[in-house]
């Protein structure tokens, strides 16, 4: 009797979301259901079972990290792909950051959150699928180090200051989080167009993989025409639970949240 063979191709990651070096095509041959054990291009292929409701083969893949990029050989070719629908997880990321920040667009920084219960919960359901997204990734590195640009917080204290800018004659500019890992230096800062500053000064401690432990060291309000130095006033942490090349997402100590931006300039004292 003449033995079916079936051949199928593999894509992608399967139900793991491995890096993209890690995804191969790759081949799995089916011999009416027999087992069969394939080594290709680095990467070792097993067929499993049959799936119980259509009695069709179902294929397990350990994956090695050490495979080779070389496409398979021709007798490989054109075989049917049947996992092509998994998306990568960068897809996904750019995903979940695109709706935080839709959501975030029109907040006012967090003011307008501030009396809407629904929409702070949207938010912060959107961070919280960022946050699984970034999960055990490093973010306390040198890419932390920035002058990062405040696009939205739930930290009363700053949008206090923000909102009752105008009751000093003034109104509030950007908000900055001004980070140096390499020089242990951390800087909370609220701008005053166009001369005025209030900053508070910080020591941190890095705590791989998201943490950052700091202690504030003092404070200055400062004007066109004088400076006013304030005494430190505590310590605590947050963590980066998101991290890339555009905006970070944080967490506090106090249960805070903190959405920001590379700022296109770098702020110093």
């Amino acid at each position: 009797m003449k033995r079916e063979q079936r051949r199928f191709v593999l894509c992608g990651v399967g139900f793991f979301p491995f890096p993209e070096a890690f995804r191969r095509f790759s081949v799995v041959d089916f011999d009416n259901g027999k087992k069969i054990k394939r080594k290709l291009n680095g990467l070792f292929f097993a067929s499993a079972k049959r799936n119980i409701s259509t009695h069709q083969p179902m294929a397990t893949i350990r994956y090695n990290a050490g495979a080779s990029l070389r496409p398979p050989s021709s007798r490989f070719r054109s075989p049917t792909c049947i996992l092509s629908f998994f998306r990568p997880t960068k897809s996904k990321s750019a995903r979940a950051k695109s709706d935080l920040l839709n959501l975030i667009s029109d907040q006012d920084r967090g003011l307008k959150t501030q009396s809407d219960p629904s929409k702070r919960s949207e938010i912060i359901s959107a961070i919280d699928a960022l946050e699984l997204l970034g999960e055990g990734s490093v973010t306390t590195g040198k890419s932390l180090s920035a002058t990062w640009r405040m696009l939205w917080t739930t930290e009363k204290e700053q949008l206090f200051i923000i909102k009752n800018a105008g009751l000093f004659g003034t109104k509030a500019g950007d908000v900055l989080q001004v980070i140096d890992v390499e020089e242990m230096r951390l800087n909370n800062v609220i701008t005053f167009p166009p001369t005025g500053v209030f900053f508070v000064r910080s020591t941190i401690e890095p705590e791989p993989p998201q943490r950052v432990n700091f202690k504030f060291t003092g404070a200055v309000l400062r004007s066109s025409d004088r400076e006013i130095p304030l005494p430190p006033f505590g310590q605590g942490w947050f963590e980066s639970v998101y991290l890339d090349d555009d905006i970070r997402v944080a967490k506090d100590i106090r249960g805070d949240y903190l959405v920001v931006e590379r700022a296109p300039y770098s702020w110093t004292e």
